[in-house]
């Protein structure tokens, strides 16, 4: 059974992206084997402005070549054009977090949150997040797209999993999200 892990690229301030989606303060690194990290999922989700700013790359996509129907997209607005063939369309959280259900279940590896930032607040909310894994980037943008977009119904809980630095400074911080099931919300505390 696989898991849904939000594996995201952040500024220190918390932004994934520009406010025009754009991501160019976001450092080439070679030395982050992608490859091996895009091994470990089978399918994939994403809001639709992150789906459509995939799409505009083109031959630089990088789920280009992945099965499509292993791919899909919250939306509540549709889809410019339509999706391509083969990609799953899902309107809003409850059928989000129903999809991603059925792919841990069903999936060998895990499922990737590809982004964005409101996605990942409703599925939280949902409680379907099992990890968070944040590269941190050395830079401050001051604004932008946020890492946890609109609000969360409550809080949620981290620990510290892993982290490690790569060559380019960006810090990797792996965290495990914690349900509490007394359904309230956390208190700040140390999670050891």
């Amino acid at each position: 059974m696989g898991k849904l892990r939000y594996n995201v690229a952040t500024s220190l301030d918390g932004f994934i992206a520009r406010p025009d989606g754009s991501y160019d303060w976001i450092p080439v690194d070679n030395s982050i084997d992608f490859a091996a990290l895009y091994a470990q999922f089978d399918a994939f989700i994403m809001g639709r402005k992150t789906y459509e700013t995939m799409l505009a790359q083109g031959d630089q996509n990088p789920l280009k070549g992945r099965p499509r129907d292993r791919l899909a997209v919250v939306t509540s607005a549709g889809l410019a054009g339509g999706p391509a063939r083969g990609v799953t369309v899902l309107a809003g959280a409850a059928e989000a977090a129903a999809w991603v259900a059925e792919a841990k279940r069903r999936l060998e590896r895990d499922v990737w949150l590809f982004g964005g930032g409101v996605l990942a607040a409703s599925l939280l909310d949902e409680g379907v997040v099992d990890t968070i894994e944040v590269a941190v980037v050395p830079v401050v943008l001051g604004r932008g797209i946020r890492m946890i977009g609109g609000e969360l119904g409550s809080s949620r809980r981290l620990r510290l999993t892993g982290s490690e630095m790569f060559a380019s400074r960006i810090a990797m911080c792996r965290y495990e999200v914690i349900y509490e099931s007394s359904g309230g919300d956390c208190q700040t505390a140390l999670v050891e």
